[in-house]
């Protein structure tokens, strides 16, 4: 039987329109003659969406118990055995009540489509695995349910659903997505204009690389080969010489001019495995293409224009950007440059060659190779002194030998020096050698001797056959030379830097890290030195480690520096160091900046846990602790309310006062009770909008009688705030009771209202003058509590979302408490504590 197709539609949010399009499609089917059937609908409500399902016959659902509750999730028994063309089922990520025989309802449709029926279905793009750590970062809320990525690739069609994120919000306010008590949530929370945007985005790019990915298979199977413009995608070819910055940033504008196009970059290194770039300015290159959005490749090839066109066929390149050959006009005449190989064999591909100040021509007509460009300075010059001592030695034998050497002898002899001399010192020394070998040659060894005239024309075509053969043994023993070098080079410079990096893993200190580079480089000393950055004027800088004798303790007493960042550097004494043993300390020092962040971060790791174990500790103890003492008060305040109150004046206020202290002492113990679970995240929060007419009623019933007088102040129209409101009873209660503690018995503690900027004020004060003033003013506020009770009510506020601030107006009780107010306002019911309300 034929596999069933699969269609999503797919979203960025809730509330988008998934289901309502799925049911259109379901409608649209039905109309033209297709068996349809709803299998599973969720209209949340909405009536339109409701409306739409009308009319198509629905498979009614199967009840599931659990946990001595009953669920609904859909019948694909039901489905199976009705074998309807299309099943509508909604909600593809969805995950079944436990007992059920798929734990996902993407499983019910993967036996749905084995069965041969279609299946259309919703997504939103945040249940996606791959996205579930991206959506969480973004809206803070982590997925439960989730679909993995393989299970929507394998969709036959996927159509995606789009509002722009005003929209979708102007339906949350009309009441058309979430109910009216969930709408001030949502819009504060998860559908934030940000939010949206970002899945917005999420969901548009996902969907277009799906789309890529269906291109690719496309062109795959029908053998397409060509690139399909269907994206200008931009590939820069990177030698690692100075030019490539130029033509990154050349490429990139070029690319933003073209909305969509994607940049590339390309590095091909030698089949020998020796890049000829400089491997510093390559990762320089490769974080500025990375920084403008493109990304960096690199692949193996002989032949560098095949390898480019090879890799732009592979990623369907519509244009490949070639910086002007540096090479000179005889040898891209002799070989042939890449740009032009790239462009006679590009076909459809343009191909973008970019000049620059680097290129051939640009600077001097006419430069002479540089002599350490093979072998280094040192062994260019002693090639040189070779030729100039050997070739007039040898002469000299060949002279004193007499009738014994003929011509043939002498030119054999003498390519055995210049493959000699090209073996140490390179092309150039070899091409001067072999020329002044020919002269000397022609001078001594060929009549008429002792003069540069040729008699026989058999000994010009010797002299010339012999230059040119020692011009070509010189250049691949040159050439041979260079490689070797390099070889060895890249050799000692890999070995180095694995010792570096073993020695790292195996937990090396700094100093033996340190001795290591010194041996490695023949330095006399070295140090890791960073800048305190408090003194900014004057910078100080202190030995972070350091090895050798006399090591350096700021930058300016080395000779050789490598900074490491801006606060950190490598200083060493020693002999000054070439370019190349530069660049490799460089990578030294960048390793060792590595293991110095890394050990600082262990150490920090290591505090922090010592902290976190200690700050553990601690609140175990105190909820230990409150637990314990939680009952003797208890059985202390029993006692004390069941002591009669004697005609004693002061053994009556002596029981006052004990009794106050044990239920003051017990609810301390409650409030550190409640401290600890909230720290410990155990306090569930419900937030929701909340009337503080209703509320206030509730503070009062639980201060209990007795005590003094309150007095509220509320304006006519208050907006509920948005709060859990036996948390807000919690916190109000324990304000009131604080205030009732300052105050004079003459004087009643105040709880006061207003409303700013979309939020509620609540001011609760004592009855002393200064801390109603202070109240009113708002003047002064202070964000450190000090009591244990303020603490407590200042933790809990900020879980709902709010503040707690304490005025510091002079002495006395005066706590100002903000939370969000909701969108609706209404007036002050008559059931509330009336403006002057008694305990």
């Amino acid at each position: 039987m034929a596999r069933g197709r699969l269609r999503i539609y797919l979203g960025a949010a809730p509330g988008v329109g998934k289901t309502y399009a799925m049911l259109e499609e379901g409608q649209r089917l039905a109309s033209a003659g297709a068996d349809v059937v709803v299998g599973f609908v969720e209209p949340h409500g909405r009536r339109p969406t409701a409306a739409l399902a009308e009319g198509l016959e629905t498979i009614p659902r199967r009840t599931v118990e659990y946990r001595g509750a009953s669920f609904t999730e859909m019948d694909w028994d039901g489905v199976l055995a009705r074998r309807p063309q299309v099943a509508l089922v909604d909600e593809l990520a969805h995950t079944n009540v436990p007992g059920s025989r798929h734990a996902k309802r993407w499983q019910d449709v993967e036996e749905l489509l084995d069965a041969g029926i279609d299946v259309v279905t919703t997504l939103n793009v945040q249940h996606l695995e791959s996205l579930g750590d991206v959506v969480r970062q973004i809206t803070s809320v982590p997925q439960r349910e989730t679909l993995p990525d393989e299970v929507a690739r394998r969709a036959d069609q996927i159509e995606l659903v789009d509002l722009p994120p005003e929209l979708l919000r102007r339906r949350m306010l009309h009441g058309e997505i979430y109910s009216s008590d969930r709408i001030e949530a949502a819009l504060t929370h998860y559908f934030r204009v940000g939010n949206l945007t970002a899945l917005r985005e999420l969901a548009l790019l996902w969907l277009a690389d799906r789309v890529e990915e269906g291109l690719q298979r496309y062109r795959a199977e029908h053998g397409i080969t060509t690139p399909w413009e269907t994206r200008e995608r931009i590939m820069v070819a990177l030698t690692g010489g100075p030019e490539g910055e130029t033509l990154i940033r050349r490429s990139a504008r070029i690319g933003a001019r073209v909305p969509g196009s994607e940049l590339l970059a390309l590095h091909v290194v030698p089949g020998d495995g020796l890049t000829h770039g400089d491997p510093a300015t390559l990762a320089a290159q490769r974080a500025l293409v990375e920084s403008l959005g493109g990304s960096y490749h690199q692949t193996t090839g002989d032949d560098i224009a095949e390898a480019l066109l090879q890799f732009a066929e592979a990623e369907n390149v519509t244009q490949i950007v070639l910086g002007a050959s540096r090479r000179g006009r005889l040898s891209t005449f002799l070989r042939g440059g890449v740009g032009h190989r790239t462009i006679r064999r590009s076909g459809p591909i343009d191909v973008l060659v970019i000049t620059h100040e680097h290129a051939a021509g640009s600077t001097s007509p006419l430069r002479l190779p540089h002599p350490s460009r093979a072998t280094g300075p040192r062994r260019f010059w002693t090639a040189m002194l070779l030729t100039a001592i050997t070739l007039p030695g040898l002469t000299a034998l060949l002279v004193l030998l007499g009738e014994h050497v003929d011509l043939s002898l002498a030119l054999v002899l003498y390519l055995l020096a210049v493959v000699v001399i090209a073996l140490v010192g390179g092309l150039v020394p070899a091409l001067v050698a072999a020329l002044a070998a020919g002269l000397l040659a022609d001078y001594y060894f060929t009549p008429p001797p002792h003069s540069l005239r040729v008699e026989r024309p058999a000994d010009v075509t010797a002299l010339v056959v012999y230059v040119i053969t020692a011009f070509i043994v010189g250049m691949a023993a040159g050439t041979a030379a260079r490689s070797t070098y390099q070889a060895v080079r890249a050799s000692s410079e890999a070995r180095a830097l694995s010792r570096l990096a073993t020695a790292m893993m195996h937990g090396q200190d700094l100093p033996t890290l340190l001795e290591q580079v010194r041996e490695d480089f023949g330095l006399e000393a070295v140090s890791l030195l960073e800048r305190d950055t408090g003194h900014a004027a004057e910078p100080r800088w202190y030995v972070v480690a350091s090895t050798g004798a006399e090591p350096p303790e700021h930058p300016y007493d080395a000779d050789v520096e490598s900074p490491v960042g801006d606060d950190l550097t490598l200083a060493a004494r020693g002999s000054p160091l070439s370019s190349e043993d530069q660049r490799v300390l460089g990578a030294c020092a960048a390793q060792l900046g590595m293991a110095y962040s890394h050990g600082r971060l262990a150490a920090h790791d290591a505090e922090t846990g010592l902290r976190a174990e200690a700050e553990h500790t601690r609140a175990s103890l105190l909820l230990t602790a409150s637990r314990d003492l939680r009952g003797p008060l208890r059985t202390a305040d029993e006692a004390l309310d069941g002591v009669g109150v004697g005609t004693d004046t002061r053994e009556s206020q002596a029981l006052a006062v004990a009794r106050s202290s044990v239920r003051r002492a017990v609810q301390l113990v409650s409030d550190l009770d409640e401290l600890s679970r909230l720290h410990a995240g155990a306090l569930d929060l419900y937030l929701r909008p909340v009337d503080l007419d209703e509320l206030l009623t509730a503070v009062l019933d639980d201060l209990g009688p007795g005590g003094h007088t309150i007095q509220c102040s509320l304006p006519e129209l208050l907006p509920d705030v948005i709060a859990d409101a036996a948390v807000l009873t919690r916190v109000l209660t324990a304000l009131a009771a604080e205030a009732q503690r300052h105050s004079p018995p003459d004087r009643p503690a105040r709880l006061t209202g207003r409303t700013r900027a979309g939020q509620v004020e609540i001011h609760m004060t004592d009855g002393t003058n200064n801390a109603v003033q202070g109240a009113e003013r708002g003047a002064h506020p202070s964000r450190t509590p000090d009591s244990l009770t303020l603490r407590m009510c200042r933790d809990l506020t900020e879980t709902m979302g709010g503040t707690l601030e304490t005025a510091s107006a002079g002495p006395g009780f005066a706590v100002t408490l903000t939370l969000p107010a909701a969108a609706s306002r209404r007036p002050i019911t008559p059931s509330a504590p009336s403006p002057t309300g008694d305990q």
